[in-house]
């Protein structure tokens, strides 16, 4: 459920901060990357090491 949880915390950042999402489930690579690309918002970095994915995610609107 990595997405539902990144949607509500970025939505208590502000524009432009960046909010750091950690995650152990394979599939919040493609996961957290579309739903990124389709609200707009730009993952700025990405880390993967081991089964640990990191993203910066910065909110663009």
């Amino acid at each position: 459920m990595p997405i539902a949880m990144t949607k509500e915390e970025i939505d208590k950042i502000e524009i432009g901060q960046v909010l750091k999402v950690e995650a152990d489930d394979p599939a919040a690579e493609e996961d957290i990357k579309r739903w990124a690309k389709r609200t707009g918002h730009e993952i700025i970095k990405f880390e993967k090491e081991g089964s640990m994915l990191t993203f910066y995610i910065k909110r663009m609107k």
